[in-house]
């Protein structure tokens, strides 16, 4: 059973792998060619594009960390690692804010509130999603510098004093690991905020329908819907990617229990992996495609 889990878990991961990369290679050609074709995309696409493009490369990182790692440790060097950590940071910072931003977009363009403050963001939503995106590169960078610092450390840890230098590194991953909870609590937090918003925009809305005593099946409550199932599926899967990496990371220069760590490398590939099939189905062009494309491939058969 011991030998048996690893390969299970490689075979998981393989099809996690496939499967993502065949949802976010369709988002990205498919808003890329509309793009061609019509001359304009809008921010929401624009925004589905850029999460397809991250994501691909957020799998292929976590494929060759997982092939190096478990598959054939020997190819897993310091210098490998190295690479593997700065390109997965890249990959994943661009994976979680383009997500987020995805849910400040729904929140201002679906939400209705009469304060001042939230009709200019409204108002000028483009240009919040862009400052929200160039001002999160701040934090890209800074938690880019704690890894490298953190690496340094290791490769000299066995150079000069032991005991000094072994301080120095626990010092240094528990900086790492506190630089990384608050890289990835603030977009979680501004996810559940824009989440929150929408149930208490979706509830203002019910409740002037019921006033003016019409159905609540109208447009606007249905997009309220969507809004939020979109929004609360990439709370749910941040939260369990989250505590993947957390164990990931707080377990990945002692390797206590490899079977745990790979069970947690599986869970933390279903978070891209999972949002971004659900991003098709909430995205009318997007599903509509996918259904064109399923009835050419039963053509044949018929």
């Amino acid at each position: 059973m011991v030998t048996l889990l690893p390969r299970i878990f490689s075979i998981v991961t393989m099809t996690e792998f496939i499967l993502g990369n065949f949802a976010n290679g369709f988002i990205a050609p498919l808003n890329f060619i509309d793009w061609v074709r019509r001359r304009k995309m809008s921010s929401a696409d624009q925004i589905l594009m850029a999460l397809a493009v991250s994501r691909i490369g957020l799998h292929w990182v976590i494929i060759i960390n997982w092939y190096t790692t478990v598959l054939h440790p020997v190819l897993y060097s310091l210098e490998v690692r190295i690479f593997v950590h700065i390109i997965w940071a890249v990959s994943n910072h661009f994976n979680i804010w383009l997500a987020t931003s995805l849910s400040i977009f729904y929140l201002l363009k679906i939400a209705n509130f009469s304060s001042l403050i939230f009709l200019y963001l409204k108002w000028r939503v483009k240009s919040v999603i862009l400052v929200t995106l160039l001002g999160t590169l701040v934090f890209l960078f800074f938690y880019l510098a704690v890894i490298c610092i953190d690496e340094k450390t290791q490769i000299n840890v066995y150079e000069g004093n032991i005991t000094g230098k072994t301080k120095l590194r626990d010092i240094l991953h528990v900086s790492n690991m506190t630089v990384f909870v608050l890289v990835h609590l603030l977009p979680f937090s501004m996810s559940l905020t824009c989440f929150l918003l929408l149930i208490i925009s979706l509830w203002k809305h019910l409740k002037k329908m019921q006033l003016n005593g019409k159905g609540y099946q109208d447009p606007s409550t249905k997009v309220h819907i969507r809004a939020m199932q979109t929004v609360f599926s990439f709370l749910l899967l941040y939260a369990s990617y989250l505590l993947a990496l957390v164990i990931l990371i707080w377990s990945s220069s002692r390797l206590q229990n490899e079977l745990l760590l790979m069970f947690c490398e599986v869970l933390a590939v279903l978070h891209p992996l999972s949002h971004s099939f659900i991003l098709i189905w909430g995205n009318k062009k997007l599903r509509q495609a996918l259904k064109n494309i399923r009835k050419i491939i039963r053509l044949p058969y018929h």
